[in-house]
């Protein structure tokens, strides 16, 4: 996997996804976001000073950040929305939210497509007597919990301010509904003094579009994508399982290891436990539909997702248990791009085209593309007997089928690419 340009933060920030559930954590830095599916880069506008005499203190205050600490909260007037969050686009609501997915893929559909998810009742009978049933787990990656996730997720914008030529940013998220603006997350050089003459680069993400750009054909192609991924990655099937391998996506939601104890680390960083400290007795190993790992990835997607970042820290076990905000971990990944790459979200709608310089390296829009954005690791590989690819592409296509949504002609896996 590569390593992306703009990290969250300068040296802490990261995320870690799994090749499968039971695979080795692999540890790249969560980039910022890179391009916008909606908004647009500007520049902090210069403020008062009542010392304009020294040219020290025109540049300190002419890029200044935000004036809020971290966690801290405001209330939007209707021009601070326009002036600081180009304004709230009312198509990209959460009933507008719900509608999408089931515009995509009716609940019948989604209940053949994933019979055995887990905590369904196909999961039950296979798994009682395993030493991984829990005779009253809840239907995690049910159809109620995804359409409350997209609902929930819609509500929210996030802000990316990075400081030009650096990897110094701030965070905030936006509660469109309630008008507030948090800002969750600022490196700790942002306002150091060399930094402070640097303009401030802003990108936003209006986490509403998911699902809801382009046309109907993409809508469908990026749920079934996004569906495809996660079920390669939670998959529980074999060559030989019952149904087929493509029948047990979206079987786990925790890292084997991590679960078992085979692996002990509480996953705290040394260099991040200031910013976002371990709660005692917790281990921040992957769970989730992609596998959040990781205390710093806990605190920020806390503060993303509550606005709040002890919630996750305090109790990491709600990623688990909670299949709404697994699904929110994943739709906030899946909508976030990673500098020098797209977000999975632009790739499958559209907006994403390739330069030269990705063309050279055989990148072309398509559901291949959104797995190296995923994971770069997983480049060069075809359709063949035990790559990762195959499943991957095999859920895509099973899916887009149940959709009547004709892919023929789209390039499906990764043969002949090279990481972003």
């Amino acid at each position: 996997m590569t390593e992306g340009k703009y990290p969250f933060s300068s040296k802490v920030v990261q995320r870690s996804i799994s090749l499968a559930v039971s695979a080795a954590l692999l540890m790249t830095p969560l980039p910022a976001l890179a391009a916008d599916s909606i908004a647009t880069s500007s520049t902090a506008k210069p403020a008062k000073d009542a010392d304009a005499n020294t040219a020290q203190n025109d540049s300190a205050y002419l890029h200044k950040g935000s004036p809020l600490s971290v966690g801290e909260h405001r209330l939007l007037s209707h021009k601070d929305l326009v002036a600081d969050w180009d304004d709230i686009d009312p198509i990209y609501t959460p009933d507008k939210a719900i509608e999408a997915v089931k515009t995509a893929l009716p609940e019948q559909d989604f209940e053949e497509l994933f019979p055995y998810r887990l905590g369904s009742a196909e999961w039950h009978k296979v798994a009682k007597g395993k030493e991984y049933y829990k005779e009253d787990q809840a239907d995690y990656f049910s159809y109620y919990n995804l359409i409350k996730a997209v609902a929930d997720v819609s509500n929210l914008k996030i802000k990316i301010s990075t400081r030009k030529g650096t990897t110094e940013q701030e965070i905030h998220r936006l509660d469109k509904e309630a008008r507030v603006e948090t800002l969750v997350m600022r490196s700790a050089k942002f306002n150091a003094k060399e930094n402070l003459n640097k303009e401030i680069e802003t990108v936003i993400v209006d986490c509403g579009t998911f699902l809801k750009e382009g046309f109907k054909r993409d809508r469908k192609r990026e749920l079934a994508a996004f569906l495809a991924n996660l079920s390669h990655e939670t998959g529980g099937g074999w060559a030989t399982a019952p149904g087929g391998p493509l029948r047990w996506g979206l079987f786990w939601n925790e890292n084997i290891a991590g679960r078992t104890g085979q692996n002990m680390s509480t996953f705290v960083d040394p260099a991040s436990r200031y910013e976002y400290p371990g709660a005692r007795g917790k281990r921040y190993y992957g769970r989730g539909p992609i596998m959040l790992s990781w205390n710093f990835n806990y605190g920020l997607f806390s503060s993303i997702i509550y606005g709040d970042k002890s919630v996750l820290l305090k109790h990491p076990e709600i990623v688990s248990q909670d299949g709404k905000i697994g699904y929110m971990t994943a739709i906030l990944f899946w909508m976030t791009p990673q500098a020098p790459k797209p977000s999975a979200h632009d790739v499958m709608v559209g907006r994403w085209k390739p330069n030269e310089a990705e063309k050279a390296k055989g990148l072309k829009a398509g559901f291949g593309a959104s797995i190296m954005v995923l994971n770069g690791l997983e480049a060069n590989l075809g359709e063949t007997e035990g790559s990762p690819v195959q499943r991957r592409a095999g859920h895509y296509r099973e899916i887009t089928a149940r959709m009547d949504v004709d892919i023929t002609g789209e390039k499906v896996d990764t043969l002949g690419m090279e990481p972003f």
